[in-house]
């Protein structure tokens, strides 16, 4: 019998448990965050309603799932009844010969049980990877869609809990945990079937018991969901201190910080011990109680099914066969009181994306927006006044200048005057409160976001570069470019001397965020990548940030050979790189006397003090 019973086991398990549980188990980081607030709370079915489109061209994996898994469950049926019949016909008669039929009928049983099992954990496993992939693109191209202000306020480890665990908790609640469902759910009809055809009473008192474990499910898998919330809030906390750490590692060395790095690292390591615990306490607490509840139901069936066989009412193969499906039926239920402690889990990881994707763009394209095709470059600001998004303060107020092909317009002013704030307002990260932005004569809200930022090529402050390769990095600007054209823009840039130098030459990596080359090194890239763009409109922000004299001359004359032509904008706050027929603007900032008038009269924003004037 007690063969039976453990294999009988062994094959729910393939069939009800998820094929990735024990691999999430591994990854998970509960720490504890206390007063930190967690995503709101959304309701089951609001998760459906958001996630279950995404299941669109895989529901036929997932029916085909199901479909094999409850074909094994329906062989496990019948082995078990013939487990029963040989016991009586053969075990108890000591009849040899009716042996055999029924055996190689069970060996059958078994081999298609065998394969239904894995096609339908294969087929269920495939379609869970599919929704993962399709989920994880529509989350991250509905980031890209944001505000960089969006990422700037996030902490990126938190984002990436998202994009990971928290989008693989959803599928488990959408994909395969609801094929879980149906397929347990099946199991227990047919095992209970089985039951009642053997003895309907002793099937009655069997049922009567499994209200008992909905109850211990129903109770734990409220205090899991609180758990399961601040975990995913915690494993974003834990992935952002050590992606903090590691990126700023040089940082951390220069300044000896290395034990203050430690700390922080074993001070959320403490929270996550104690969360942790909770977690394995819940989990810990919850096996147990189910398995005294199993065990107590087993000894009333097999204590009631002895004093039957005594009577004469029951055969010795018929009380095995009932307690095999007994031995399947209960487990079969806890696996569904397990799926509610799922389902809080992967509710708490819905909450998270469901907030991503419920941020809404600053900016979008106009129902009737044209393609702005390849312009001349010409930048006028009309009156432009704005504000950030929750913020009283104005950053730009009543601007206007103008640029045309061939100039150079170079803004200065002290820090937070709103230099950089033109740079997102031309590229459409926000519109302006007030006024307008036209380029060659078009307002920029008239223009698709994808044909105007075709236009306008951004050297940024901070160099930015992937961890790729030199060309790479430069024909990221242009991916169809050839090698010839990245080589003759990285000749014009300054990049092919030192660029062939490099071990591979221009199929060196240069590390993360290109950290094994030099700052200017870095920057003569990212010049070559500009003018692989070849955009008309060119705006340079603080081009000679963190560059000696002599590495600055060096990428002056680069960027003089960029600039010709084109409509150039030119932040810096040093003005010994400005060229000599360059229009000089000078930003200052918004008073605050300004901002307590605006804000108690409420009359509309005054002129901003922008003057164009000749350098001297």
């Amino acid at each position: 019998m007690a063969p039976v019973l453990l294999r009988s086991r062994q094959v729910v398990g393939v069939l009800l448990d998820s094929p990735r549980e024990g691999r999430r188990s591994v990854r998970r980081l509960s720490l504890n965050v206390s007063g930190r607030e967690l995503a709101p709370a959304i309701s089951i079915r609001r998760t459906f309603r958001e996630f279950w489109p995404d299941t669109r061209g895989l529901r036929r994996l997932f029916a085909a799932g199901v479909v094999f898994a409850i074909l094994a469950a329906l062989c496990e049926v019948v082995a078990i009844r013939l487990f029963g019949h040989i016991t009586d016909e053969v075990l108890t008669t000591r009849e040899l010969d009716a042996f055999w039929v029924p055996a190689f009928i069970w060996l059958g049983l078994a081999a298609i049980a065998g394969a239904a099992s894995f096609g339908g954990t294969y087929l269920t496993a495939l379609g869970a990877e599919r929704f993962l992939l399709g989920l994880r693109d529509r989350v991250y191209a509905h980031i890209q869609t944001l505000a960089p202000e969006f990422s700037e306020k996030r902490r990126l480890g938190d984002l990436m809990a998202r994009l990971t665990d928290d989008v693989e908790a959803i599928e488990e609640l959408v994909g395969s945990g609801l094929v879980r469902l149906i397929t347990t759910s099946a199991s227990v009809v047919f095992f209970a079937g089985a039951a009642f055809l053997i003895r309907w009473d002793l099937a009655l008192i069997t049922m009567a018991l499994i209200p008992l474990f909905l109850v211990v499910s129903k109770v734990f898998a409220s205090r899991f969901r609180v758990a399961a919330a601040r975990e995913r809030r915690s494993n974003g906390a834990m992935n952002s201190v050590l992606e903090e750490g590691l990126a700023n590692q040089p940082l951390v060395q220069a300044y000896n910080r290395q034990g203050a790095e430690s700390r922080r690292l074993h001070d959320e390591g403490q929270g996550w011990l104690r969360a942790n615990m909770t977690q394995a306490w819940l989990s810990g607490l919850y096996g147990p109680a189910v398995q005294v509840i199993e065990t107590v139901c087993l000894i009333v069936i097999l204590g009631f099914g002895a004093w039957e066989i005594a009577s004469g009412r029951l055969t010795i193969g018929g009380l095995l066969a009932f307690a095999a499906y007994l031995a399947m039926l209960y487990p079969a239920v806890q696996s569904l009181g397990q799926l509610a402690l799922t389902v809080s889990e992967a509710a708490a990881g819905s909450d998270r994306v469901i907030e991503i994707l419920s941020s809404k763009p600053g900016v979008t394209d106009a129902d009737d927006a044209v393609d702005a095709g390849r312009t001349s470059g010409r930048i006028e600001f009309d009156r432009v006044g704005f504000a950030y998004p929750g913020r009283n303060r104005p950053v730009l107020r009543d601007l206007s200048f103008t640029a045309g092909p061939g100039e150079v317009v170079v803004f200065s002013g002290p820090s937070g005057a709103g230099k950089s704030t033109l740079v997102k307002l031309l590229l459409r990260f926000y519109d302006p409160d007030h006024g307008r932005i036209l380029l060659d004569g078009i307002d920029l809200r008239r223009l698709t976001r994808r044909s105007l930022r075709e236009n306008v090529t951004v050297l940024h402050q901070e160099t930015l570069m992937f961890s790729g390769t030199v060309r790479d990095n430069i024909a990221y600007a242009r991916p169809d470019a050839t090698i010839d054209e990245v080589m003759k823009a990285a000749e014009t840039a300054g990049v092919h001397e030192f660029a062939k130098a490099l071990p591979q030459g221009y199929e060196t990596p240069v590390g993360q965020r290109g950290r094994l080359l030099s700052g200017g090194q870095r920057q003569r890239i990212a010049i070559a990548r500009a003018i692989l763009r070849d955009a008309p409109v060119l705006v340079l922000d603080e081009p000679m940030t963190g560059l000696d004299a002599a590495t600055a001359a060096q990428v002056m004359r680069p960027l003089q050979r960029l600039m010709a032509g084109r409509t150039t904008l030119l932040i810096t706050h040093d003005m010994r790189y400005v060229p000599e027929n360059a229009r000089v603007v000078e930003i200052e900032p918004v008073r605050q006397r300004d901002r307590i008038r605006l804000k108690r009269a409420g009359v509309p924003f005054h002129p901003f003090r922008g003057n164009n004037c000749k350098r001297p």
